[in-house]
């Protein structure tokens, strides 16, 4: 099934979305971008998901990274489905999110970007889509792609931590540990020699004692 790898660039399809119609890549311009694909209009986890993804779009525009949701039903079905979104917000049932809906009932692009679940049908027995989160750099490259069945929903609060992590190693040589959250440790990268290490990072770096002897587990202050 066709795809995306990390580092391919992202294709620059046009599409219509409940925004209007779009061509990917001016619609990224220089920023970061999210696109993040559901199974169906009215659907329980897909509402929810659609939801808390609204909540935090403040958080990823400060980031500047743009949000864009796919879906296989029609821009006038998006629309409907958007008063459910807000109602479900506890906000006025309006016909728009902070982010477009792709429209994809011929499933055209969910198929280019190898987003359907093959084990997911609806009533007619085709195929859903996935819960797919594609993550792009200014670059249109692919940073990041996670995929969930269609039972499962996404925490967005993960992939907002994920944007940090990229964001912040795309610019600085670290790592970012397990659990690592904004404005704690980072690991220093392997290939960075130490006497370079501590140039880059004069808030000073922390080495884990190990019993192989080697100094890999290099920590320093998260970068400013």
């Amino acid at each position: 099934m066709p795809g995306l790898l990390l580092g391919d660039e992202a294709p620059n399809f046009e599409a219509d979305t409940t925004y209007g119609r779009i061509r990917f890549h001016d619609f990224l311009g220089d920023s970061w971008g999210i696109l993040f694909s559901h199974p169906r209009d009215f659907t329980p986890v897909c509402t929810t998901e659609l939801g808390r993804a609204a909540k935090l779009a403040p958080e990823f525009s400060k980031r500047n990274v743009k949000m864009i949701a796919l879906s296989i039903d029609s821009v006038q079905d998006h629309l409907a489905w958007c008063k459910d979104i807000n109602a479900y917000n506890g906000n006025e049932p309006t016909e728009k999110l902070p982010f477009p809906i792709i429209a994809d009932a011929n499933r055209e692009l969910s198929v280019q970007l190898g987003m359907l679940d093959p084990d997911e049908r609806d009533k007619d027995g085709m195929p859903l889509t996935a819960r797919v989160v594609f993550i792009f750099g200014p670059d249109k490259k692919l940073k990041l792609s996670v995929l969930y069945p269609a039972t499962t929903g996404r925490n967005f609060d993960e992939i907002l931590r994920v944007v940090d992590s990229l964001q912040l190693t795309a610019y600085k040589k670290v790592a970012t540990p397990v659990d690592w959250k904004p404005d704690t440790s980072v690991m220093v990268i392997p290939s960075l020699p130490d006497d370079e290490a501590k140039k880059l990072f004069p808030a000073g770096i922390f080495t884990k004692e190990l019993p192989s002897g080697k100094k890999y587990l290099r920590y320093t202050p998260h970068p400013k």
